[in-house]
């Protein structure tokens, strides 16, 4: 299997599959690529729609050239715990960015979630998020205001006063508590349409259709989520996580 950059004819070849509607894991088989570099390149790169083999090649010789002199990273990267390797775990930290950006979520919010999440300790500062993905503070600063604002990560303050995003067992039900509740606002907006519409009328009918539907789907998620609540607190406790058992094989 051939490894490195891709290179421009293959960026051509994904643009070529794209446009006859292949998915990527056929892109990918038929350049024996990994599927999940392919629909990394995908989606750093304008999505399905937006891909252009041209713009992705510049791009990624743009990024490339910005981290050369930024050796803090590899060497950062080289001592992961665990005997981990630490070029898989960077290539998993990207994948599953995309997999949020995939899901609905913005590329950098997805890649700070990300980070965040495959971190041992689930909590990092503003600076170790901008070393560790290569932006800027504003950059991280936009990503968890959102993050924040839609529950899936807190603030706290460390013991030298500096500011610190954490994620734990509760983020994905929180986030969806907060989906439960714009959508239940979402529910009111659209019936008070129904008035101003004049019930009876196809306007208003078609509104009153949409919200019960949303307003169905919604009581739902806030019910699972509920029953689901304990599956996210099945996580090994400090001891385990300290003292990991032994691989058997």
């Amino acid at each position: 299997m051939p490894g490195g950059r891709l290179t421009q004819q293959e960026r051509q070849q994904i643009a070529l599959g794209l446009a006859d509607g292949l998915a990527y894991a056929e892109i990918a088989r038929r350049l024996d690529r990994p599927t999940s570099t392919i629909t990394r390149e995908v989606m750093r790169n304008g999505g399905p729609t937006g891909y252009r083999a041209d713009l992705a090649h510049r791009a990624t010789e743009r990024r490339a050239h910005r981290r050369k002199p930024d050796a803090p990273r590899e060497r950062e990267a080289s001592a992961q715990p665990y005997g981990r390797d630490a070029e898989a775990v960077r290539e998993f930290e990207e994948v599953y960015a995309v997999a949020m950006m995939a899901s609905g979520m913005p590329l950098m919010m997805g890649r700070v979630l990300a980070c965040l999440t495959i971190a041992d300790s689930g909590s990092l500062t503003a600076q170790e998020l901008a070393r560790r993905l290569q932006v800027s503070p504003a950059s991280i600063s936009k990503a968890i205001a959102f993050l924040d604002s839609q529950g899936m990560v807190r603030r706290e303050r460390d013991e030298r006063r500096r500011e610190r995003y954490i994620v734990d067992d509760e983020i994905w039900y929180q986030a969806m508590m907060v989906s439960v509740r714009s959508t239940a606002q979402l529910v009111e907006t659209t019936r008070q349409g129904v008035d101003v519409l004049g019930a009876g009328t196809p306007a208003a009918a078609r509104l009153e259709g949409v919200a019960r539907f949303l307003d169905f789907v919604s009581e739902g998620m806030a019910r699972a989520a509920e029953q689901a609540r304990d599956v996210l607190r099945t996580s090994s406790g400090p001891q385990d996580a300290a003292d990991p058992k032994p691989d058997r094989g």
